[in-house]
């Protein structure tokens, strides 16, 4: 048997979930549901889960939602937004007050253009273009 998925939306532990809001709102994001301890973001046909940090809750026992260290320089997972044109959406996401961690660049593999940012808890976004 092979599970057939309809689409894959990550959930990320964030320490407020306003302020994600408002953080994911510039990366073309909108609320679809928004409650104080979560939040579900709808982009095209992506689908991004924000959740506050808590306890275990019955049907998941012993794991709990952690945010991350936003000063670790490691991560365990990133977050990867395709776009059409990665120069342009970054210019925009600058133009919008968002940091990146460098310039877009093409790398050395080839067949993307890629640039880094983190959101406001530290999860390390990718802003992707697949070329031709």
């Amino acid at each position: 048997m092979r599970v057939q998925a309809l689409g894959v939306a990550p959930l990320v532990a964030v320490r407020d979930v306003a302020c994600s809001v408002e953080f994911y709102r510039r990366l073309g994001f909108e609320p679809v549901v928004e409650w104080s301890s979560y939040a579900k973001l709808v982009n095209g046909r992506g689908i991004l889960h924000l959740a506050a940090p808590g306890d275990a809750p019955p049907d998941r026992p012993d794991v709990a939602l952690a945010a991350p260290d936003e000063t670790a320089s490691a991560v365990v997972a990133a977050i990867v937004v395709q776009v059409a044109d990665c120069r342009e959406a970054c210019a925009e996401l600058v133009a919008a007050g968002v940091e990146l961690l460098g310039e877009p660049v093409e790398p050395e593999w080839g067949g993307e253009v890629r640039a880094f940012l983190r959101d406001p808890d530290g999860h390390l976004i990718e802003i992707n273009e697949a070329l031709g």
